[in-house]
């Protein structure tokens, strides 16, 4: 997905809000180092009831990565009275109008609406949350990251290769596929939608049938923003096409010395 930064700026200036009582603590490396792909992170809030022990493993980490606790306590039991705070917060950023997106950071569908809310104003919502996530939630969202893959132990084991028909290449540079993710919540990588991949390449594809990379990942996640390869046991798209030559055709055109280099894939023509 392309940036889309304010005219002056350079990168995308981000509000990070995090729902402490639904994001584990074990996410924040990962969860700031894949911000930071978007954008710059200006505003980095958590909310919570801080007087409670559960949100003690984030307390631990708010001032190394420089997050502003937000109190709020309950008002009546069984009542979160956090989603409301983090609401208001959330308005009253974005009619600063100083941002260029948001991060919400939760696994509660009660943000469905604030996060289209965000949308209709032509911001970027990029939404963080666990796979039971609800899909309305992941839904509203220009791109939606599932946690389990940001944890600061998912890259400690390699997990087994992805099951599949296909048997990874090298690629034109003679470069092995990255080896495949493995995350504690999820050993084996899920399966690969090779079937709507292909179709998203036949829809946008030219008369030769190929399509630019970026173009591709942006299309996909516009029709599914939670789809990361990473979910499928790989680092990046283009490793996932690398990883099923029966399927996709990759082609690098441009100049590695000019820094011109584009990958472009196109479905395999069957029989070849």
């Amino acid at each position: 997905m392309a940036n889309k930064a304010h005219p002056a700026r350079q990168q995308q200036l981000l509000a990070v809000l995090i729902d402490a009582d639904n994001a584990s603590a074990a996410i924040v490396e990962g969860l700031f180092e894949e911000i930071a792909k978007f954008g710059v992170a200006s505003v980095k809030r958590i909310y919570g009831d801080w007087t409670q022990p559960n949100l003690g493993s984030w307390k631990k980490v708010l001032l190394d990565y420089s997050i502003q606790p937000v109190q709020q306590f309950a008002y009546t039991r069984g009542k979160n009275a956090t989603d409301s705070a983090l609401i208001i917060d959330a308005m009253d950023l974005l009619y600063t109008r100083r941002f260029d997106g948001f991060c919400l950071v939760s696994s509660d569908s009660d943000f469905t609406r604030l996060a289209a809310r965000l949308r209709e104003e032509g911001l970027t919502v990029y939404g963080f949350g666990e796979e039971k996530t609800p899909k309305p939630f992941v839904s509203a969202c220009d791109k939606f990251i599932y946690t389990e893959i940001l944890r600061a132990d998912a890259g400690e084991a390699q997990a087994e290769p992805v099951a599949s028909d296909d048997k990874p290449q090298p690629s034109a540079k003679n470069e092995q596929p990255d080896e495949p993710l493995k995350t504690p919540d999820k050993p084996k990588a899920q399966k690969v939608p090779v079937d709507f991949i292909a179709k998203v390449i036949e829809d946008i594809d030219d008369e030769d049938g190929w399509v630019q990379l970026g173009l591709l990942g942006s299309n996909i996640s516009k029709l599914r923003p939670a789809f990361d390869a990473r979910l499928y046991g790989f680092k990046k798209l283009s490793d996932l096409i690398k990883g099923h030559p029966k399927r996709f055709e990759l082609q690098v055109r441009g100049s590695s010395a000019t820094g011109g280099e584009a990958l472009y894939v196109r479905n395999r023509k069957v029989g070849k």
